[in-house]
């Protein structure tokens, strides 16, 4: 995983196998213990509300474009 920043937005890239789950990747994350404090201070950068959890701040973006050697 990366994760850049530039002033309030941040873009993440996430590496994952091909079956990847990732409505069930975001439920465990969200029973972490510290995972909602990182949640509230990420917020900060990302406009949302304090409390939001990952899966509503995290979204999916279709790649619109690849390249590969």
């Amino acid at each position: 995983m990366e994760i850049y920043i530039l002033d309030n937005r941040l873009f993440m890239i996430v590496e994952t196998p091909l079956d990847f789950d990732w409505d069930t990747a975001m439920q465990r994350l969200s029973t972490l213990p510290r995972q909602q404090e990182w949640e509230d201070f990420v917020a900060l950068f990302q406009a949302c509300p304090e409390g939001s959890t990952s899966n509503e701040k995290w979204r999916m973006m279709e790649r619109m474009f690849y390249l590969y050697e």
